[in-house]
């Protein structure tokens, strides 16, 4: 029940949508988006996918593992590692997971990955719980 409640709550997201972020898959502690590298959106001046498109979708993978254990989260820290560049027009895939579930904060990583399991970053954050969420009072 949480899984549709929060695919349905980050399919009205503006910023996932502008992105065209598609939630793939979620289990407990775990969450895996996905993203189209669009040249017409996600890419910098050099024409490759800009860093903060990547960053976001990690971030968001993240933030979805941790509110797959019904944590609402913040981001307090979050660091990012680019390997490589993805192509345009493919699409790429962050796999988040929780690593640590505290009482105030969530330490998670995320794997960024491209066509064939290509790696492309790695990203490591640590989430500060503002809540729980709330099915029946959030709809």
């Amino acid at each position: 029940m949480l899984q549709q409640y929060l695919r349905k709550i980050y399919s009205q997201n503006s910023f996932v949508n502008l992105l065209e972020m598609k939630l793939i898959h979620v289990e407990p502690g775990n969450a895996i988006l996905s993203m189209p590298i669009d040249p017409a959106k996600h890419t910098n001046l050099y024409n490759v996918a800009h860093g903060g498109a990547l960053a976001s979708l990690a971030d968001t993978a993240m933030g979805v593992a941790c509110a797959s254990l019904g944590r609402r989260v913040v981001t307090l820290e979050l660091n990012m590692n680019f390997i490589k560049a993805p192509d345009s027009g493919t699409v790429i895939r962050a796999c988040g997971r929780v690593l640590h579930n505290g009482g105030h904060t969530l330490v998670v990583e995320c794997d960024v990955l491209g066509e064939k399991e290509v790696l492309l970053g790695k990203a490591r954050g640590t989430f500060y719980v503002v809540g729980k969420f709330d099915m029946e009072a959030d709809q």
